[in-house]
């Protein structure tokens, strides 16, 4: 069954965005995908940390929300929406959440960004925290091309989230990699996820240099179970397609049966 990871250079202007979106999704249900993925923050990349509180949209209102409920059902796929910001109760910051439509348009699943971005090279500083609150739930959801555990980026970056949520047959990681640390760390952390939950991982990414002088690695990635690297685009806008095969799931959890013999378990779903 196939998925499709978009790949896009993000504007600081919401409808831009959407429209690039939007034409992205339709050119990847044209090529077959039963399941598309959209990158980090793919609705919005300002100027600075703050101009997302513009965007912000409430859960289930918006012009964001009822683009991606839209295309989901016009085409009759699960879309998953990258991520976008959503309001809190405190107005100085929004979360980072990633939202799962089905064919009918529902929205069914929400995954709010555990792990909260910081880096520092001595010429830019990222910190997340300033104006986002993290999540505190694992999320997986059922969908027609098996269970699909939803993470966001830095995510990446920790295991424990991926084992608690339980066997899955692929992992979503939207993201939007720094060159920095793309360049050092972006497809082994991937192929590592893939290689230790023997499931496939389908991470559609922002890539290029937005408007903003932030450059982005790119290089959206569909990864096997085996951690072989099926499809990837290095930069620039585009759609990467793969097949999800059920049979080389079982193949590779049969050849190495790691799932089997974990001793030290996580629940399903945690509060932190």
């Amino acid at each position: 069954m196939k998925v499709a990871a978009i790949q896009m250079v993000s504007t600081p202007v919401r409808d831009e965005n959407l429209a690039a979106a939007a034409r992205l999704i339709d050119a990847a249900a044209a090529q077959g995908a039963r399941l598309v993925s959209l990158p980090e923050y793919f609705c919005h990349f300002g100027w600075k940390e703050t101009d997302k509180f513009q965007v912000a949209e409430a859960e289930g209102q918006g012009p964001i929300q009822d683009l991606l409920s839209a295309k989901a059902r016009e085409h009759g796929i699960w879309l998953a929406g990258g991520s976008l910001p959503l309001k809190t109760p405190d107005p100085s910051k929004v979360t980072n959440t990633a939202l799962m439509f089905d064919p009918q348009g529902r929205l069914v699943a929400r995954y709010d960004k555990l792990h909260l971005f910081s880096f520092q090279d001595g010429e830019r500083s990222l910190d997340e925290s300033r104006t986002m609150v993290a999540g505190r739930q694992c999320v997986t959801v059922d969908t027609e091309v098996g269970r699909v555990g939803l993470s966001i980026c830095y995510d990446v970056r920790f295991p424990e989230l991926y084992r608690a949520l339980g066997e899955v047959d692929l992992l979503l990681v939207p993201s939007a990699f720094t060159e920095t640390t793309g360049r050092a760390h972006w497809e082994l952390l991937l192929r590592a996820r893939a290689v230790e939950n023997q499931c496939y991982v389908l991470a559609a990414a922002q890539g290029g240099t937005h408007a903003n002088g932030r450059r982005t690695f790119g290089h959206s990635m569909l990864v096997d179970p085996w951690g072989e690297v099926l499809a990837t685009q290095a930069l620039e806008e585009g759609v990467i397609i793969g097949e999800i095969n059920a049979e080389r799931l079982q193949s590779v959890r049969k050849m190495v049966p790691a799932l089997r013999h974990r001793r030290l378990r996580s629940p399903a779903e945690f509060d932190l």
